[in-house]
C-alpha cells in the first residue's frame, strides 16, 4: 500500500511555474506510478485504485499537453 500513499502524495503536489525539465519529471513519475498501480489493480480489482489511476492520468495528460505545445482548437 506504499505505492498508493505515494500516488496520493504525488497528486497533491503543486503544478505551478514548472520548468520543462520539471514537466518531464512529473510526466515520467506519473507514468511509473500508473503502471505500478495497474499491476496491483490487476490482482485486487479495487475500484479505489482505478480512481487513483484515472486522476494520475488526467494530471499526466495536462502536463504532456503543455510539453507538446498542442492546444485544443475548436470551430475550425
Amino acid at each position: 500500500m506504499d505505492i498508493i500513499n505515494e500516488a496520493i502524495a504525488f497528486e497533491q503536489t503543486k503544478l505551478r511555474s514548472l520548468t520543462t525539465s520539471d514537466r518531464i519529471e512529473i510526466s515520467r513519475k506519473a507514468k511509473s506510478l500508473i503502471l505500478e498501480l495497474n499491476a496491483i489493480y490487476k490482482q485486487k480489482k479495487d475500484d479505489k485504485i482505478m480512481d487513483i489511476m484515472k486522476r494520475l492520468t488526467a494530471i499526466k495528460r495536462k502536463v504532456e499537453k503543455r510539453l507538446n505545445g498542442k492546444h485544443l482548437i475548436t470551430n475550425i
